[in-house]
């Protein structure tokens, strides 16, 4: 017979101060750890309309030197009531010795991206180096995207080149802590 397993000894932490002690090469995105809550815009020329949409984002950590993040969005119409779930990813931010960062994401439609970039001050630019699709996943070839941590809240804008689109804006966001 099997022993219980014991609870997770080296559990992520959302919480700076609780936890694991943030590893040193977190110290340029220490102020993204936590959960982030908010609403943004979207459009591409292949859609008849733009969208709304709220995100909520949790970046937390074990102590070591990367993020965990996960992302999940919901469409809104114009009262802000909630229509249904839109996109969905998950992931992990590598923050490198010299400030740059390596980020893999996958996302439940079948595209997984990874992002190489750098953290400059308060802001964080990256683009894709890969995109690999399942073979029905959504035409993807490239992402870029920007996070900006500024007046107590996180901007997001997101530029994407599919369907045989050129890159161009898609998304942007505006998030804020969440004390949950």
């Amino acid at each position: 017979m099997l022993e219980p397993a014991q609870e997770n000894p080296f559990p992520d932490s959302h919480v700076l101060g609780e936890g694991p002690d943030p590893h040193p090469q977190l110290q340029p995105v220490l102020g993204l750890i936590g959960r982030w809550h908010g609403r943004g815009s979207g459009e591409y020329p292949t859609l008849e309309h733009g969208f709304r949409y709220e995100q909520e984002i949790t970046f937390s950590h074990d102590g070591r030197p990367f993020l965990v993040y996960e992302s999940r969005a919901w469409l809104i119409d114009d009262s802000g009531t909630a229509v249904r779930p839109a996109g969905r990813e998950t992931g992990w931010w590598r923050i490198l010795p010299d400030a740059s960062v390596e980020v893999t994401l996958a996302h439940p439609t079948g595209i997984v991206e990874t992002y190489v970039g750098r953290v400059s001050g308060t802001e964080i630019e990256m683009a894709t180096d890969t995109v690999g699709l399942t073979p029905l996943a959504k035409e993807v070839t490239g992402m870029r995207r920007r996070y900006a941590l500024q007046e107590g809240g996180l901007t997001i804008v997101q530029e994407m080149a599919a369907v045989g689109q050129p890159m161009q804006h898609h998304l942007q966001a505006r998030l804020f802590p969440r004390k949950d």
